[in-house]
């Protein structure tokens, strides 16, 4: 018989994007995020954010869960989880939306942007989609995860062999890109300083994929950082070559962030420029801002900079 889902300690809606909290050992807290899919007929799907650690390790400067550092990774057990309670045990508050048969939400779609670089907790992140993807189990189709990473070299080679077995070729991998050149990414990616730009070029290049795939790059908008039309150009001469979606992410900003978001204009116009390029290109629409529920807004204020100690995670 099946355990009844965690309840989550708080629930957050901006719009019609929820965030919940739940409580892990230490008195620490996972965030994940269901994200509103509309379709055309009215109704609607989701997609859901998980996290694969408590804080993270990575320090990227307009994040907010970089501004935690890392507590620990989560158990297989405590990244599942976040599936199990986005479908049964959250307060549904949308009344005209599609529910499952328990009243839950239909989540459709599994993405690892949440807290935490998932590469630094791999093999825990490898088990969830084995069981996430399992048609005997929670049944997300394998082309419906995606996994990001900050560009973890290692980490992309060991899902590009995971992804060769069979039934998991489709998962997706995601790249946070958010720079043009080594200079502007070493200075608000502290990753790029021992895993430069042109080792995460020959990484993606060489990440196997199908024909009919592509690697989507992430390329959060930052105003005066990131934002200018020849930062679009020397984007576009990095990503030529390999199959790829570029998907601009207007900033969302964190606490005490040293940057407003950028205006509309601005992003519409690095948007074009790419286009012009000719590289395909997407706008992410902000959805949770208010909520701190957007991308890159996940994370405990209260329990910024504390060190992480042990690598090992609790038990299964």
């Amino acid at each position: 018989m099946a355990l009844p889902p965690t309840p989550p300690t708080r629930q957050l809606v901006d719009d019609r994007t929820l965030k919940f909290l739940l409580s892990v050992d230490e008195g620490l807290e996972t965030e994940s995020v269901v994200i509103p899919m509309p379709h055309r007929t009215g109704r609607f799907s989701r997609t859901l954010c998980v996290s694969s650690q408590v804080g993270c390790a990575m320090g990227c400067t307009f994040c907010e869960t970089g501004q935690m550092g890392l507590m620990r990774s989560l158990t297989v057990r405590e990244i599942v989880q976040q599936l199990h309670v986005a479908r049964f045990g959250l307060t549904h508050p949308f009344p005209d939306e599609t529910r499952t048969p328990t009243g839950g939400f239909d989540i459709t779609n599994i993405v690892f942007m949440g807290m935490g670089e998932p590469m630094d907790n791999l093999d825990a992140v490898l088990q969830a989609v084995r069981i996430l993807c399992d048609m005997n189990g929670p049944a997300i189709g394998c082309s419906r995860v995606t996994i990001s990473t900050v560009g973890r070299i290692e980490g992309i080679r060991r899902l590009g062999e995971f992804i060769q077995q069979h039934g998991f070729r489709r998962v997706g991998l995601a790249i946070s890109l958010n720079a043009p050149n080594d200079e502007i990414r070493s200075s608000i990616m502290p990753i790029n300083r021992s895993e430069p730009l042109a080792a995460l070029r020959q990484a993606m290049t060489d990440f196997p994929k199908r024909p009919t795939s592509a690697l989507c790059a992430e390329y959060v908008l930052i105003p005066g950082v990131n934002d200018r039309p020849e930062h679009a150009d020397e984007v576009c001469q990095f990503l030529r070559g390999i199959r790829c979606s570029l998907n601009v992410i207007p900033y969302n900003p964190r606490r005490e962030s040293p940057w407003p978001a950028p205006a509309d204009e601005t992003v519409d116009a690095f948007v074009a420029r790419a286009i012009a390029n000719g590289q395909f290109t997407k706008r992410r629409r902000t959805k949770g801002r208010t909520a701190m529920a957007a991308c890159g807004q996940l994370g405990n204020e209260r329990v910024r900079k504390r060190k992480f100690v042990d690598l090992s995670t609790p038990g299964p």
